[in-house]
């Protein structure tokens, strides 16, 4: 199952902004966990007033994760007087959400990319120790990353062993890689788009804003039916 992986952004904006990112966060994981989505937060900047966040990125994985992106990313809107600033007369803040390129983090390592060396025990453990090759050494061919077990009394458990914390050992690696590419992105993220807003919220509560809709009723008013009788 592929990870999918989104930045909530203030855009640099003021403490309004950064606010508002916090509060979306919180609506966020709350509605991905109501959709049986699994999430972690990979990186976080905080913001200066506490609380708050300038950008937050999170990985998601899960069915239909990509219809539940589809519903968040875009630009966010809220409108409400700043509690910062209680004398602005701006009330209509903005934040973005956008889906990273996560062809790294979805990056699996095959058994072909390990190359296993098997040697002889060292230490304590008994008269058999430096008889039997059970020690193994794991390397990932493509990284040169390497780990060596030996902890194991069979080679075959060495060799599972040494492979789970190869893979842990890449995976921490490949985190820290993409922790600062989102960095990167963060300092080099451009002005947000403030047209067209995918979601609003307003007040303090933060309650999505509900557009009005017009709805004619097919049934006649006293005052009609009247005239209509009148006309007859």
């Amino acid at each position: 199952m592929k990870k999918k992986i989104i930045q909530i952004s203030s855009g640099r904006g003021p403490a309004e902004c950064c606010w508002v990112v916090a509060k979306v966060l919180k609506k966020f994981l709350k509605e991905a966990n109501a959709s049986g989505l699994s999430y972690e937060i990979i990186h976080r900047e905080p913001g200066d007033e506490n609380g708050t966040l300038k950008t937050v990125s999170i990985g998601l994985q899960g069915t239909d994760v990509d219809s539940f992106i589809k519903n968040w990313v875009g630009t966010i809107q809220w409108i409400g007087q700043s509690s910062y600033r209680k004398f602005h007369k701006r009330r209509n803040w903005f934040i973005g959400i956008n889906q990273l390129d996560a062809t790294e983090c979805n990056h699996k390592m095959k058994d072909s990319e390990i190359r296993y060396e098997f040697t002889r025990s060292s230490g304590p453990g008994g008269q058999h120790v430096n008889k039997v090759s059970t020690a193994v050494r794991a390397t990932h061919v493509p990284t040169g990353e390497s780990v060596l077990v030996s902890r194991r009394r069979s080679q075959l458990q060495n060799k599972n062993e040494a492979k789970r914390r190869l893979l842990g050992h890449l995976q921490e690696k490949q985190l820290l890689r993409i922790k600062d590419r989102i960095k990167q992105e963060w300092k080099n993220h451009h002005q947000l788009k403030r047209g067209n807003p995918i979601k609003i919220f307003k007040g303090s509560d933060f309650k999505p804003r509900q557009k009005s809709k017009k709805y004619r009723s097919g049934r006649k008013s006293m005052k009609q039916k009247i005239l209509h009788q009148m006309d007859e």
